[in-house]
């Protein structure tokens, strides 16, 4: 048998074990599983207070926004933890390309924060909470 041929076999095997394992998995949850009918089976629980109002609220898309630039700039970690790990191996070269990569990630990071992508709650002038003064015309008698 050749080398490809086994590697198949193999990888064969394992897809097969893996979905064997998720069959059975579900099959058992589903005939040891427990099932309740009551009306409150579907109600969320909520400390035991009834919930009130809808759940679904609509988000503005600058959460979203915030989400992922949280998470472009979190892959820095990843990139920045293998070049730690192999500092040694990667000599000037490598140290000068990770503080070039940090020069480029602090550039969008300001850049971001200057346009406001990272301030969640937009701040608006608070109007004034002082009565309006009615303007009195002056009557000549």
């Amino acid at each position: 048998m050749t080398a490809a041929a086994d590697s198949a076999l193999t990888f064969g095997f394992y897809v097969v074990g893996v979905v064997g394992i998720i069959v059975l998995m579900l099959g058992l949850s589903h005939v040891l599983g427990q099932r309740h009918n009551e009306p409150a089976t579907g109600e969320p629980f909520e400390s035991g207070v009834k919930p009130v109002g809808e759940a679904r609220l609509r988000f503005s898309s600058h959460f979203y926004l915030v989400a992922m630039l949280f998470v472009l700039f979190d892959l820095e970690a990843v990139f920045l933890f293998a070049w730690a790990i192999g500092f040694h191996e990667a000599g000037w070269l490598g140290f000068w390309g990770a503080m070039v990569f940090l020069l480029i990630l602090t550039v969008a990071l300001i850049y971001e924060w200057r346009q406001g992508a990272l301030d969640i709650v937009k701040y608006k002038p608070r109007p004034s909470l002082a009565p309006k003064t009615a303007q009195v015309k002056k009557v000549s008698l």
